[in-house]
């Protein structure tokens, strides 16, 4: 048997209903949604209490809404289908003597839910058996029913539940930031289609190289890496374009120019590039403006 709130909400009224919103609240912020908290235990007694003694409980300007489960079978499928739940307060022995370590290894391994916070509670506590269950599941908390005084379970639900808001928010910026590369990846996948790209170490030796510059300066990337960037741009340089080209990496500054460079068949190249510099080295990347034949 599956119950929420519903069921019991002679002993606690979770969220007022929308009739008793007033009228003239349609601009008011809308309230925050309340963190989502599931109760495991075959003892329905354990569920009225529990509930009862958290019914002030708020953080983050956000009450507490309650699932409840009464196996491990049922705590599964409610983490199945409410993916945002905050806090599982498991008991150990429900259908089966391991019950609650099952559903804490199933969370972690099958749902893969990291998130979600999981207290154990026992009312058959063993000093051995506490720290085997700590050391080998990954849960957060574990308490003997009888010592988990109303305030006891207030401070490790609060403790839980900023535990949880730091790591869903972490996802967040982890998620973010992964977009982010995403769409670096996929502008510069569009970049190396058209644009040759080189990688010069301090010394001005090539270390990388895309497929672009191989088939543009007809030299494969075997004989490139490692080679002296005058293989492409043969001395003497162009003084006022080496002096502006240093000074902008010695300042950290991207510098832009046009560039002339010569194929392996003498076919003179001439490139709009772009370089920046790279822990002590140089970034080149360079568009085709010109290539004309010229005599060896």
């Amino acid at each position: 048997m599956n119950q929420n709130d519903d069921d019991t909400d002679w002993m606690i009224e979770d969220e007022a209903p929308a009739s008793q919103i007033r009228s003239g609240s349609a601009n008011a912020t809308p309230a925050p949604p309340p963190w989502r908290v599931l109760i495991v235990d075959d003892d329905v007694d354990v569920h009225v209490v529990t509930k009862f003694s958290l019914s002030n409980a708020c953080f983050q300007g956000r009450r507490l809404s309650f699932l409840h489960a009464y196996s491990g079978e049922e705590a599964l499928n409610v983490l199945r289908n409410t993916p945002d739940i905050a806090l599982v307060l498991l008991d150990v022995i429900m259908e089966t003597s391991d019950a609650g370590l099952h559903v804490a290894r199933q969370i972690r391994d099958t749902l893969h839910n990291n998130l979600v916070r999981i207290v154990l509670r026992t009312g058959q506590p063993g000093q051995a058996l506490e720290h085997s269950i700590i050391l080998d599941y990954d849960i957060n908390d574990f308490w003997c029913k009888t010592d988990l005084t109303t305030r006891k379970l207030f401070t490790t639900v609060i403790s839980s539940l900023r535990a949880y808001a730091g790591l869903e928010e972490a996802q967040r910026h982890t998620q973010a930031l992964q977009l982010e590369l995403d769409a670096a990846r996929k502008l510069l996948a569009a970049v190396d289609q058209h644009a040759v790209i080189a990688k010069l170490d301090a010394r001005g030796h090539i270390t990388s190289v895309n497929d672009k510059l191989c088939a543009v300066f007809q030299y494969s990337r075997e004989e490139l890496l490692g080679a002296e960037a005058r293989l492409l741009h043969a001395p003497p340089y162009p003084q006022d374009q080496l002096a502006d080209a240093l000074q902008a990496l010695k300042d950290g500054e991207a510098w832009t120019d046009v560039i002339t460079t010569w194929r392996r068949d003498g076919q003179e190249v001439r490139l709009r590039v772009t370089v920046t510099s790279d822990d002590g080295g140089a970034i080149i990347v360079g568009s085709v403006l010109q290539a004309l034949k010229v005599p060896l």
